[in-house]
């Protein structure tokens, strides 16, 4: 089973604007709603897969309810602690002509301190029956920067392998605290190791640095691609993945398509640069559909194919 955790979940709604122009009136030609957030949205390319998956988090006020209805029409388990506050909403207008994206995002609910015990203490619980446990996205407010680090040991505490990626001082704690994998965008990398990257050199050891923090596996993203420090026993290899070129017409989410491709193929017994190949092919395949963590598994199984992955030795 597969627990995905999304703290500051949201109501995504992407429009579709040819030749969006920011001060005049524009015409969307498409709309399309889904609930948001990272884990969520790795729980849909699980689902999507075929995996048993249940997501929880926080969820509050009408927005939370449409999320929840729109995760039952998927098909998609779960179990969210309801809060006082109301859910978020988030817009992305894309534009096709210029394959640009324009998004807005509020900052989300306040999170008492009585709902983040009942999320612990939910974590505990699901905890028993999932395998893998995704922690993915945003830190809400009132919460503090180590609410990760609590999570994380929790689930290490029930054997349950840990996957993690978010932004700022709770991604540089979270990493201390050994989760299994950590897949940090290239911009977050960043801010942890302290300084911008000149080139693939700087990606590299900053993927082996990550572990020497803490981290099993690491997996930075960028722009269509990877570098990825995968452990193997006490050691690791290093490899540059590459997805193939498409015709994209999104890119929000390709990213949480990567990590339920390779939580997937990892429930599935491959070894980790299958994981990761498989991973990428959903990425790609996730560019040519509108939503977060959508796409359709054969074009995920076609893209794997012509995924590049080049190891590099460990001297670099």
């Amino acid at each position: 089973m597969i627990l995905t955790v999304t703290l500051n979940p949201s109501l995504d709604r992407t429009m579709v604007v040819p030749n969006f122009s920011a001060g005049f009136r524009n015409r969307a030609i498409d709309t399309v709603v889904f609930p948001g957030g990272k884990g969520i949205n790795v729980a849909r390319a699980a689902r999507i897969l075929g995996r048993p998956v249940i997501a929880t988090g926080f969820l509050g006020g009408r927005r939370g309810d449409q999320v929840l209805a729109e995760l039952n029409s998927e098909g998609i388990l779960n179990d969210f602690v309801r809060i006082q506050d109301e859910s978020r909403l988030t817009m992305a207008v894309v534009d096709p002509a210029t394959n640009s994206v324009t998004e807005i995002t509020e900052a989300g609910p306040e999170i008492r301190p009585e709902e983040i015990t009942l999320m612990y203490e939910k974590l505990e619980y699901l905890g028993k029956v999932a395998d893998i446990a995704v922690l993915a996205g945003s830190v809400p407010r009132g919460l503090d920067d180590d609410c990760y680090v609590q999570m994380i040991e929790r689930l290490q505490r029930l054997g349950v392998k840990t996957f993690f990626y978010t932004y700022g001082d709770p991604l540089r704690r979270g990493i201390k605290a050994g989760p299994d994998f950590v897949f940090p965008k290239l911009v977050e990398a960043e801010k942890v190791i302290g300084y911008e990257f000149t080139g693939l050199n700087d990606r590299i050891q900053a993927a082996r640095r990550m572990r020497d923090m803490g981290a099993g596996s690491v997996v930075i993203t960028f722009r269509y691609g990877c570098v990825a420090e995968l452990a193997e026993g006490e050691s690791s290899r290093t490899y540059v993945g590459k997805m193939p070129e498409v015709a994209a017409v999104s890119p929000l989410g390709w990213g949480d398509a990567l990590v339920g491709g390779y939580v997937v193929r990892l429930l599935e017994g491959a070894e980790p640069v299958e994981c990761l190949r498989f991973g990428l092919g959903c990425a790609a395949a996730s560019l040519v559909q509108y939503g977060a963590g959508v796409f359709l598994p054969e074009d995920a199984e076609q893209l794997a194919g012509g995924v590049e992955l080049e190891e590099v030795s460990a001297e670099s």
